[in-house]
């Protein structure tokens, strides 16, 4: 979960924040980081996780109606 980012030569320091950035989005930290914050109730993960099932179901049919 560590992200370790190192300067390659001739590379500024904007491009090496940049590079930081986007490997940190992508490995989801900030995400995860935000969930674990608080407390959760399993009752609402449950709502949650059945909302996103919910979506992806939509957007399949979507998909396969065009």
């Amino acid at each position: 979960m560590a992200v370790v980012v190192h300067r390659k030569k001739g590379e500024s320091r904007n491009d090496l924040i940049n590079r930081f950035r986007k490997i940190f989005s992508e490995e989801g930290i900030l995400e995860t980081v935000r969930r674990k914050v608080r407390y959760i109730k399993p009752s609402r993960r449950r709502y949650e996780r059945q909302k996103e099932i919910s979506h992806r179901v939509w957007l399949e049919r979507r998909q396969q109606a065009r």
